[in-house]
């Protein structure tokens, strides 16, 4: 079969939809399909991955993209972003993969007037004030709302994000079905790196850009620890928010235990993953915004690594309590301190195995194969 996958978020970006996107692409080539991904062109160039075709067309405006894509054929078309549900027009059986903070609030502004075909457009179309911006976001919920319904099936990477959807569009109700995530094989194949300084190795991985990710109340918490334990905590990632983060660690006096060590290679995450004690991602609730599963939680557990998170959102689905991790209810940094003294005193104790046999559930093939009977 061969499958067209329309996602605007494709690696070499970083994030849980991008990893999505391509981790769901390699398993259907494993199976025997033929893949064919439409994705925005990288300012880093394009990926050349073995059995997909990558075609970067998008340009994230409906009537553009939805005139380039008119002559593509494929046997079965599905989107990894809800807003991209205007291809629902021309194909009527669209499947959608929805992650959560995508039907939320659309990230492009893809309603956007067809410049090109208006008198004069061409003027416009890369000349538009900033303040037009939340308006042509509106004008795309909207076509979100309209389109995503019609979809033959929309997968949900939680039970959560299914919930969320349905009380968000209850016309999509009949259409449905949790899916889940995988994690990649290669993170099973770490070997655990135990160190003999009694140093415990702390690990972050995630976006500096989004408030929800709580690295702040991270950092306060540490703060209050710091000369009770020993710890090294490193944050892995980058965005608008690490600056100011990084002020705070100063001011807070963390500045020879924290490391902000920014994007790094795959080669170097796994290495980090092996060294690291606990996983930490204690993301809130915020509107239009949540943590609709969280694929770096089954990262960490398929490194033998178990996580602290707290039981919101689809975060509560992602890990196993007192197996491969623990929760607190509300991120504050009260809360944090009192869950990081007990993992760091040894009160609360995790075994790397059976964090493995956890992952173990999850796959992308299973993933895979759940979608294939709707194409």
């Amino acid at each position: 079969m061969h499958v067209a996958i329309v996602s605007p978020e494709f690696p070499p970006d970083i994030g849980g939809v991008e990893t999505y996107a391509l981790e769901y692409c390699k398993a259907l080539v494993s199976l025997g399909h033929d893949v064919t991904v439409y994705t925005m062109r990288h300012p880093l160039g394009e990926l050349h991955i073995d059995g997909i075709e990558l075609k970067p067309l998008l340009k994230m405006h409906w009537h553009e993209d939805r005139r380039t894509l008119a002559d593509q054929k494929a046997d079965a078309w599905h989107v990894m972003n809800a807003a991209c549900a205007w291809l629902v027009e021309d194909h009527p059986g669209l499947v959608v993969s929805v992650h959560g903070n995508d039907f939320l609030r659309p990230y492009y502004p893809l309603a956007q007037p067809d410049w090109k075909h208006l008198p004069g457009g061409w003027r416009m179309e890369d000349k538009q004030p900033r303040w037009l911006q939340p308006y042509w976001i509106s004008r795309t919920a909207r076509l979100m709302e309209r389109t995503l319904p019609r979809a033959r099936h929309i997968l949900a990477n939680s039970r959560y994000t299914e919930q969320a959807l349905l009380n968000r569009l209850p016309a999509c109700t009949g259409r449905t079905s949790v899916a889940y995530v995988g994690v990649a094989e290669k993170f099973f194949g770490i070997e655990r790196q135990t160190q003999a300084d009694g140093i415990s190795r702390l690990l972050t991985v995630c976006r500096l850009s989004e408030p929800r990710k709580n690295v702040e109340s991270v950092l306060r918490a540490l703060a209050k620890l710091h000369g009770e334990f020993a710890f090294r905590y490193t944050i892995i990632g980058d965005g608008a928010d690490r600056e100011r983060l990084q002020m705070l660690s100063h001011a807070l006096g963390l500045d020879d235990l924290v490391d902000f060590a920014g994007f790094v290679t795959q080669e170097e995450l796994l290495e980090q993953y092996a060294r690291a004690n606990l996983f930490i991602l204690t993301s809130s609730i915020i509107p239009n915004s949540h943590e609709g599963f969280g694929i770096v939680y089954l990262e960490a557990a398929a490194s033998g690594v178990p996580s602290l998170a707290a039981r919101l959102a689809g975060a509560a689905e992602a890990v196993k309590e007192n197996v491969s991790g623990m929760f607190v209810e509300d991120p504050t940094p009260e809360a944090l301190e009192n869950a990081l003294r007990q993992f760091l005193n040894g009160s609360k104790r995790f075994d790397s195995d059976a964090c493995r046999v956890f992952a173990r559930h999850f796959s992308w093939r299973r993933v895979v194969e759940h979608a294939l009977p709707y194409y």
